[in-house]
């Protein structure tokens, strides 16, 4: 009989856009395709917690009952460490995913983070889950670092947003890497997408007022783009880092498959857009199936 290979399941970051990771479980499971193993950074270290703990459909329920007000009274404010405390937030988070121990997941899972002093990228595997996952999506600057073991640690994306290796060095045959960050617009504002008013010569975003031209009393629309704000600089920015990195670990460190779903639209807090997310996540998965059959069969 020819043995299965083992497959791991790479879930990467991507704020709200960590939703489609639960559309692309759903999608696999309904193929009978189940990962032997998952490694997660950030959101995706969130969603692989839930999965290893046979929690996924729990916080699916919860997800797409959440609503923009809803994700509003979770942010709490803070100036040591973050702009946000993240206990609300992560908090709440984790109590839809599990606080066992690393040792009582019925499935192998493993967090990515970084030691803010040293920059070096911490796998974590035991202790308790709801602790490795909160120190993986300690986003810097946004959320306060979190003390873990003797070292603060943050989001593991700055180092490895789309945790390849890890699930290699857990034992891992085949890898299915899912990566949110690939189709991503440049925009400061949630919801606000640049496109050319004529080609070479304008650009708007949403905004039109009119102005006067040389002609007199003819008007035309002139572009206004609005200044970002502090937490759209830090997260735009940290966005474009995180892409630079996953493209470089990729090339020495590439997945057998590679999904991308289209989630180019997805703000970072947009977490009350779950149902969008989880169908873009199926979507992947269909579009990328017959490269899964083939990695799996080889």
């Amino acid at each position: 009989m020819v043995k299965r290979p083992i497959l791991g399941l790479a879930l990467g970051s991507g704020s709200a856009r960590g939703w489609a990771h639960v559309g692309v479980l759903q999608a696999l499971a309904e193929e009978q395709i189940v990962p032997d193993l998952v490694a997660g950074c950030s959101m995706g270290a969130m969603i692989g917690a839930a999965f290893a703990a046979g929690r996924i459909d729990q916080l699916e329920m919860w997800a797409l009952a959440l609503d923009w007000k809803g994700v509003v009274g979770l942010l709490d404010i803070g100036l040591r460490g973050g702009l946000i405390k993240g206990d609300r937030l992560l908090d709440f988070f984790h109590g839809q995913c599990t606080t066992c121990q690393f040792s009582e997941l019925p499935l192998p899972f493993a967090a990515v983070a970084t030691d803010l002093a040293s920059g070096q990228e911490i796998w974590l595997r035991d202790g308790k889950v709801s602790d490795a996952v909160r120190a993986s999506c300690t986003v810097p600057g946004l959320f306060r670092p979190v003390l873990h073991n003797g070292r603060y640690l943050v989001d593991g994306s700055v180092v490895n947003p789309v945790p390849v290796s890890l699930c290699r060095a857990m034992g891992a045959d085949v890898v299915i890497a899912v990566d949110l960050g690939s189709d991503r617009e440049r925009r400061f504002l949630p919801n606000h997408r640049v496109t050319p008013i004529n080609p070479g010569r304008k650009w708007l975003i949403n905004t039109l007022v009119p102005w006067r031209g040389n002609g007199g009393d003819a008007v035309e629309h002139r572009a206004v783009l609005p200044s970002p704000s502090m937490v759209d600089t830090l997260l735009g920015a940290i966005d474009i880092m995180q892409e630079a990195i996953a493209q470089r670990r990729f090339a020495s460190e590439p997945p057998d498959v590679l999904l991308t779903p289209r989630l180019g639209s997805f703000g970072p807090f947009e977490y009350y857009r779950a149902a969008a997310a989880i169908a873009e996540g199926r979507s992947a998965v269909a579009q990328m199936l017959p490269a899964i059959r083939i990695a799996l069969a080889a």
